[in-house]
């Protein structure tokens, strides 16, 4: 095959990652003068648009991961970009998820939700937020406060937030692990339908192998502490994906059981 380009032919330019962390390690000291090593060499690329699942046992780094990409923690050693660029110089770009609300309590869903879209400057309209309400099924609901709503309710109103201050990069670190398991999986529907329709990146912690399979495109494993990437594991299965289906797919089984043979269960 002739080396020489034909005609119209351009090389392929290489996407800069929107998130991406580098042979990182990250110490936290002890009284002793002494550290424990959290992470170590971990290396990760999140693709523009892409869902990420990130799984491992308890203390394996996975919220420590998180928070280093939203630049609340820095590395001992590695580098953190948000679109090739050091992370303090991303702020307005990360959006971060806990897994219990932060819903201001006094506060209603609307002005919970205005909050969000506020804080990325400049104004915003009443319809901006009755169609952000309407979109994430809390119409009705729009002067309850959060005591007022279910856990789902909560949830959703609490990724509103998140939508309405417009984040490039989704950071979410087990954000459904306080629902009962039928909230949690319609919670995953809408997680899915939301993702569907604005496609951001999305990095996401979660202790459940299930879930991860049926919301990513990717499920990244971690091993015990100091957490390394054990898997890297593509999710080859069609969207849109209904869990109900999906569970009862043999490929679906394999993925699960390759993730499970991965995992190592080291001590919580």
């Amino acid at each position: 095959m002739s080396d020489v380009l034909a005609l119209g032919d351009r090389p392929t330019a290489i996407a800069v990652p929107k998130a991406s962390v580098r042979n990182l390690r990250i110490e936290f000291p002890l009284a002793d003068g002494g550290a424990i090593t959290a992470l170590e060499n971990v290396s990760l690329d999140v693709a523009e648009g892409e869902f990420v699942a990130i799984v491992g046992p308890s203390g394996c780094g996975k919220s420590t991961l998180l928070r280093v990409l939203s630049g609340l923690l820095a590395p001992a050693a590695g580098t953190a970009l948000i679109d090739g660029k050091p992370v303090h110089e991303a702020d307005d770009r990360i959006g971060f998820m806990f897994q219990r609300d932060t819903l201001l309590p006094w506060a209603s869903v609307e002005e919970n939700i205005r909050i969000g879209a506020e804080l990325r400057g400049g104004p915003v309209s009443a319809k901006t937020i009755a169609d952000l309400i309407g979109f994430l099924r809390l119409s009705g609901f729009e002067r309850h406060r959060p005591h007022q709503l279910s856990g789902g309710m909560r949830q959703r109103a609490s990724l509103g937030r998140l939508l309405a201050y417009e984040p490039e990069l989704f950071l979410m670190d087990e954000p459904f692990g306080a629902l009962d398991s039928q909230t949690k999986a319609k919670m995953g529907r809408e997680l899915l339908r939301i993702w569907s329709a604005h496609r951001r990146s999305v990095l996401f912690v979660t202790h459940d192998i299930e879930e991860a399979v049926i919301l990513a495109d990717r499920v990244v494993v971690m091993s015990s502490r100091p957490g390394r990437i054990t898997l890297d594991l593509p999710i080859d299965l069609d969207r849109p994906r209904d869990p109900q289906t999906l569970r009862r797919s043999s490929h679906f089984a394999a993925l699960v059981d390759r993730i499970w043979s991965n995992l190592d269960n080291g001590e919580d």
